[in-house]
C-alpha cells in the first residue's frame, strides 16, 4: 500500500467515524460542530486523494466522483459558517463545479452507454447517470440560492444537512459496498454491508423531515446587522 492509498484510507476511516458521532451528537452541541469539523477535514482528504488514484487509475467517473463529494462538504461546511445566511462569491465557484461535474458524468453515462462494453472505464452506464442528476439538483439548488441571495434560518440548516449526508452516503457506499472485493470470502454481499449506506440515508431524510416541520429549529434566523 503507497502512502497516497493509505492517507485515502486513513480520511474514509475518520470521516464514516466522525459522520456517524456528527449525526449522534445534539444539533448545534460543541461535540456537533467538532466532529463535524473533523468529518469536514477528513471528507476532503478522502474525496481528494480519491479523485488522484482514480485519475491516475484511470477511472474517470471516480476521479468526479472523488470531486463532487469534496463539493458537498465544502458547500455545507461554507453554509454552517456562514450565519447570515448570504450568498458569496463562494456559492458562485461551487455552481461552476457542479455543473461541471453534471455535464461530466451525463458524458461519461453516454459514453459508456454507446460503447460495445456497456462500460466507460469500469463503470457502468447506469452508474454514471445518479451522479449527474444529483449534481444537477445541487446545482439547481445552488442557482436558487444565489438568485434568492439569502436562505431562512431552516432553508440554511436544511441545505447544511442533506449535503453532509449525501457526502456520507457516498462514502460509506464507496467503503462498504464499492470494495467488497478487499473483504474475506465470506464477508462479501453480506446484507449487513447495506445498513451503514441505507442509515446514511434515513439519517437525512429524517433531519429534512424534522428541520422542516419542527419548530425545534426555527430560531436558527439568519443574523441580522446591528442597526446603528
Amino acid at each position: 500500500m503507497n502512502l497516497l492509498t493509505l492517507v485515502h484510507v486513513a480520511g474514509g476511516s475518520a470521516a464514516l467515524l466522525a459522520g456517524a458521532a456528527a449525526l449522534s451528537f445534539r444539533k448545534g452541541s460543541r461535540l456537533h460542530a467538532q466532529s463535524g469539523t473533523v468529518f469536514f477535514v477528513a471528507m476532503l482528504v478522502l474525496g481528494g486523494t480519491g479523485s488522484v488514484i482514480a485519475a491516475l487509475a484511470p477511472e474517470r467517473g471516480t476521479a468526479v466522483i472523488g470531486i463532487l463529494t469534496c463539493y458537498l462538504v465544502a458547500t455545507s461546511w461554507a453554509t454552517a459558517r456562514r450565519r447570515d445566511g448570504k450568498a458569496g462569491r463562494f456559492e458562485h465557484y461551487g455552481l461552476a463545479v457542479a455543473l461541471a461535474c453534471a455535464a461530466a458524468m451525463f458524458a461519461f453515462g453516454l459514453q459508456a452507454s454507446n460503447s460495445p462494453t456497456g462500460r466507460f472505464d469500469s463503470l457502468p452506464a447506469a452508474a454514471h447517470y445518479p451522479f449527474a442528476a444529483l449534481m444537477a439538483l445541487a446545482a439547481a439548488l445552488d442557482l436558487n440560492f444565489i438568485l434568492r441571495g439569502q436562505l431562512s434560518g431552516v432553508q440554511r440548516i436544511a441545505r447544511h444537512l442533506w449535503r453532509m449526508c449525501a457526502a456520507l452516503f457516498i462514502a460509506a457506499a464507496s467503503f462498504f459496498l464499492g470494495q467488497q472485493d478487499e473483504f474475506p470470502a465470506a464477508w462479501q454481499g453480506a446484507f449487513v454491508w447495506f445498513l451503514p449506506p441505507l442509515a446514511a440515508l434515513i439519517a437525512m431524510v429524517f433531519w429534512l423531515v424534522r428541520v422542516r416541520f419542527s419548530k425545534a429549529f426555527r430560531h436558527f434566523a439568519p443574523r441580522r446587522p446591528a442597526r446603528a
